[in-house]
């Protein structure tokens, strides 16, 4: 577990969170580029350039169907593994802190073991005093695993309006205390507004973000309308700094009192 610099992982306080990653690797990817958005994968990259050589000497994979494919994956220092010894950096004994989990992997991936996501979510539970981030690109995997400690936020990740619409489908059979969707990297949304709405009602809260690299800000007339469907139903919306190219002071909306709107759940 480390410090993180992802801004909406945030501890109780609202001082920066914390990463964990009892899981590594995902193969809902295609040599480094994410099949939910055709986008560049940062932790493939650490995986196979300063992580590659620690990834490498855990052999704990995930299963595989054959001799010959678990010759190619072991070799492979994204394919998924799992450090059970890293379960232990997170104790109940612990202040209380914000704990983005997985964030070199999806929890609830293709190809995941079901028990390795059911120690990682056992161990959750038994740390109350946290909260723990979840998100995933993979939300039809949910189910098998509610209902969620109330520590956890469970999150989506949806790159475009067709993503978000038929996460619906499986976000409105979970039980969670709170559901979020993150809109990371937004790449198109070009939705009615009673659609936006209706999305907007399966949700605790909402995080906006543009790609890092390459730099692809969305347009921001779609960034307009989610958070002024999020205002008329309540929900907070947390504005990534990546979207500050976009955004002028001039736009009431992107603003509050005391500035940026990065607003958190108040659950």
């Amino acid at each position: 577990m480390q410090k993180s610099s992802i801004e909406w992982a945030k501890n109780p306080d609202g001082s920066p969170g914390y990463t964990w990653n009892p899981l590594t690797g995902c193969n809902n990817q295609i040599d480094g580029m994410c099949k939910g958005g055709n986008f560049p994968c940062y932790a493939w990259r650490l995986a196979n350039t300063r992580l590659r050589g620690r990834y490498l000497a855990n052999k704990n994979v995930a299963p595989f169907d054959s001799e010959e494919e678990y010759m190619l994956k072991r070799l492979d220092p994204f394919y998924p593994r799992f450090w059970e010894g890293g379960l232990t950096q997170v104790s109940p004994g612990q202040k209380p802190r914000g704990i983005f989990t997985c964030s070199m992997s999806d929890l609830f991936g293709v190809g995941i073991p079901y028990w390795w996501t059911q120690s990682v979510l056992w161990h959750i539970n038994n740390c109350p005093q946290h909260r723990f981030y979840l998100l995933t690109k993979q939300p039809q995997n949910l189910n098998k695993f509610s209902p969620f400690p109330q520590n956890c936020y469970v999150g989506v990740t949806a790159c475009n309006a067709s993503d978000a619409i038929k996460a619906n489908e499986y976000i409105a059979k979970i039980e969670a205390k709170t559901k979020y969707l993150s809109i990371e990297p937004m790449q198109d949304w070009n939705l009615f507004p009673q659609t936006i709405a209706g999305i907007m009602g399966y949700y605790n809260w909402v995080i906006i973000g543009g790609q890092t690299k390459p730099y692809r800000p969305p347009e921001i007339s779609w960034v307009r309308e989610i958070v002024e469907a999020a205002d008329k139903a309540g929900i907070p919306i947390f504005l990534k700094e990546n979207l500050a190219p976009i955004i002028d002071t001039s736009m009431d909306w992107a603003f509050n009192k005391i500035g940026y709107r990065q607003e958190m759940p108040s659950v």
